[in-house]
């Protein structure tokens, strides 16, 4: 080998680093916004005249932007070209990023977060692709694939600390940061990704996917409306059969159009359904119990944007640095016995903390061990559930597995925390000065995790009949 060849080898190779620099970036970005946004909400509300259950829109809304229109994001990277997708999207975080930290209307702040789910819906599928297509399939594709899972959860734990300190000298901050940190990923993308050719022919599905969004934004906003209007209202009881007929539609178009979001057929099999259920259970529990510790340690103990990251921070670190040694044990053991493990986990967490809190939750002895218990069952769940979503799947369709399940856990957040939302509101006047009003939340989560948990066990306990 010539000397012009190894420069040509370690020039080819440092470009192939600097896509995966900017692709880890991007997914870093998208942790620490979900994160550094959680943390300012009181001071957001407080702000803004936002009551508990607007300030849950500045969640759902990104989820629910992210959740919808995933599937259909990683179709249009292969209709349109992963490299051009992915740059339009990344602008269009970056410009909904400055405009939510110059507005000073509530609405507009949640339509933004709208419209930086939508982009995250774009960037997050084609960044995967765009990986999966760099790397050639071996060592080297595996290392990649690990830096760029360990970047998704330093990113949420990195948002925890950074949410606290910027949101100690303003919110806008939090939308503020990532402009420049986005703007330099998209001029480096713009010179290191390669141009690339669309992959496929066909359609888009927006059809099925404007009947997705509609219906579960209906969804949420009919359960989060309805304790001020009543459940058998008139007006409850129509937002509900609108949401139905429209999600309903969403499944009559998945059977008919050349080419569906979802191949419904893909649900015959067992283990995908779990492995989805089992992502509502896990995603829906931990934010919607996040989202309660948030407004409750600033908003009644009148703790300090840093101080309540501080006190969530274990969790996240857990996250992690325990994220990266999953997949050796599901090479051990399998997916099963870890997410039954996981869920296990996050079941006695919300547990303790049930049976610990009273009014005033100590930090030590209750917080902070369900933070551990949460954080460990997270990084375990977490990634034994995306693996469980794509075993045995055909390499045509492991991204719709993919997809499918990150849509669930999307979904099923948003519905939970909807509902959260909707019984911390109700809660009575008197029990708003100390934990009391949260309580029913708390049941709520960990109803939704023990049902994980049995879920989680339904194949262990088969396979010990079978045995």
């Amino acid at each position: 080998m010539t000397l012009t060849q190894v420069d040509q080898d370690r020039s080819a190779s440092r470009r192939l680093w600097g896509v995966l620099a900017v692709l880890c970036a991007v997914l870093f970005l998208d942790g620490l916004d979900v994160s550094m946004v959680g943390v300012a909400l009181p001071s957001i509300g407080a702000e803004l005249g936002l009551s508990t259950t607007s300030l849950q829109w500045i969640v759902n809304g990104y989820v629910l932007g992210y959740g919808g229109l995933l599937l259909l994001g990683g179709r249009t990277a292969d209709l349109l070209g992963r490299r051009r997708v992915f740059l339009i999207a990344l602008g269009v975080f970056a410009v909904a990023s400055l405009v939510g930290g110059l507005v000073d209307d509530g609405g507009l702040l949640i339509a933004t977060r709208f419209v930086k789910g939508l982009a995250a819906a774009f960037t997050a599928p084609t960044a995967l692709s765009i990986l999966t297509t760099t790397f050639p399939e071996g060592p080297a594709r595996n290392r990649a694939l690990s830096v760029f899972s360990v970047f998704g959860a330093s990113g949420y734990s990195s948002g925890l600390i950074l949410g606290g300190l910027l949101t100690s000298v303003g919110w806008r901050w939090t939308f503020l940061i990532p402009v420049p940190l986005a703007v330099a990923a998209l001029v480096a993308g713009i010179a290191l990704i390669p141009r690339d050719r669309p992959a496929a022919e066909g359609g888009h599905d927006l059809a099925g996917a404007a009947t997705l969004v509609g219906g579960m934004l209906l969804s949420v906003y009919t359960v989060v409306s309805a304790p001020g209007r009543g459940w058998l209202d008139p007006v409850t009881l129509g937002l509900a059969g609108a949401a139905v007929l429209l999600l309903a539609a969403f499944l009559v178009l998945e059977r008919r159009v050349p080419h569906p979001l979802i191949r419904l057929g893909i649900l015959r099999i067992g283990s995908i359904v779990r492995a989805n259920l089992s992502m509502v259970a896990l995603f829906g529990s931990y934010l919607s119990f996040q989202f309660m510790m948030t407004l409750y340690l600033q908003d009644v103990r009148h703790w300090s944007p840093l101080r309540m990251a501080l006190a969530l921070l274990p969790a996240g670190l857990l996250v992690a640095f325990g994220s990266p040694f999953v997949g050796r044990l599901i090479t051990r053991y399998g997916t099963a016995p870890l997410i039954a493990g996981a869920m296990l986990s996050m079941s006695l967490g919300y547990g303790w903390f049930l049976l610990t809190a009273g009014s005033t939750p100590h930090y030590a002895v209750t917080t902070l061990p369900t933070m551990l218990l949460l954080g460990g069952g997270f990084a375990f769940g977490f990634s034994s559930i995306m693996a469980q979503a794509t075993d045995g799947i055909e390499d045509a369709e492991q991204g719709l597995a993919s997809g499918l399940v990150q849509t669930s856990g999307q979904v099923g957040a948003a519905l939970v925390l909807a509902l959260v939302t909707a019984l911390v509101a109700a809660a009575s006047p008197a029990s708003r000065d100390d934990f009391s009003q949260f309580h029913p939340g708390i049941n709520l989560v960990t109803g939704v995790a023990v049902l994980g948990l049995i879920l989680s066990l339904v194949p262990l306990v088969s396979r010990r009949a079978r045995a």
